[in-house]
């Protein structure tokens, strides 16, 4: 029985199709991860450099006996390296950070000499959150604060206004830089003061640290928080390039689920000074 021979056209194509696959199957793979989504419509120019005409906010610190209080803290090293905002711990003879079940864990404390940040050391600590010190803030950008506002579970998220100047008159005094953020939602049910939210951690949407939120004007409807003009300096050399850091995207759908994580983690705790 004879077998039909397929026209030599057909063979030629075949073969140079399995070349091609084959060349193309060994061609260096070099493309780029995909582009991050654009920005939000509302985000504006970037920030200008702080200047002497930026608006002020006054603060009076009498000096007065420390008052216990309670605040937020977030890890910078799984080492035992804490930050949060000097004012909560400021005079505070024993600081601890909260690690549940009715137990604390004792923690000395290093001032930043000129920002309202603090560092906590502690023996050993959590996993820790991806700290960036970048000047390309946007006004309108959104950031996130997890922590313990009341004293309890919460979180804020809010939109960037632009930069302002603290100052602080009485003990400490000094004129520290800062950020102003407009509070555009909170955590459902939160109502009122967000006492207890100083020291978290201000969150951008790639799970970042930027800031320190340090204070609020609830009647503006504003968050103040450090800028990156006195955070960087006081974290410079605390997080190692070394540090396992594993950053999750926010957003405003799921940034209540990820701060119940990373307070879950131990990642944001609670700080508060014992008594004596």
């Amino acid at each position: 029985m004879a077998f039909l021979r397929p026209p030599d056209w057909l063979i030629y194509s075949a073969v140079l199709g399995g070349l091609l696959v084959l060349s193309l199957s060994r061609r260096e793979n070099a493309d780029a991860p995909p582009a991050p989504p654009p920005p939000d419509e509302i985000e504006g120019a970037l920030l200008g450099p702080v200047t002497p005409f930026d608006p002020a906010v006054t603060v009076h610190a009498p000096d007065i006996p420390f008052q216990p209080a309670s605040g937020t803290a977030f890890s910078i090293s799984r080492d035992g390296r804490w930050v949060t905002a000097r004012h909560v711990v400021e005079g505070c003879r024993r600081p601890a950070i909260l690690v549940g079940g009715g137990r604390a864990v004792a923690a000395d404390v290093r001032l930043a000499p000129r920002a309202d940040i603090a560092v906590l050391l502690t023996q050993g600590g959590a996993d820790a959150v991806p700290v960036s010190s970048v000047q390309g803030l946007r006004a309108g950008q959104r950031a996130f604060h997890p922590g313990y506002p009341q004293a309890r579970a919460g979180e804020v998220t809010s939109r960037l206004l632009g930069r302002e100047t603290l100052k602080v008159r009485g003990r400490g005094q000094r004129d520290e830089p800062i950020l102003a953020w407009a509070e555009v939602g909170r955590t459902e049910g939160l109502g009122g003061t967000l006492a207890g939210l100083s020291g978290a951690p201000v969150l951008d949407r790639q799970g970042r640290a930027i800031g320190v939120t340090i204070a609020e004007s609830p009647r503006r409807g504003r968050i103040y928080t450090t800028s990156p003009d006195t955070f960087g300096p006081a974290i410079r050399g605390v997080q190692t390039a070394d540090e396992p850091l594993t950053g999750r995207r926010v957003t405003i759908d799921n940034y209540g689920l990820v701060a119940d994580d990373l307070r879950r983690e131990l990642r944001v705790a609670q700080v508060v000074c014992l008594s004596a």
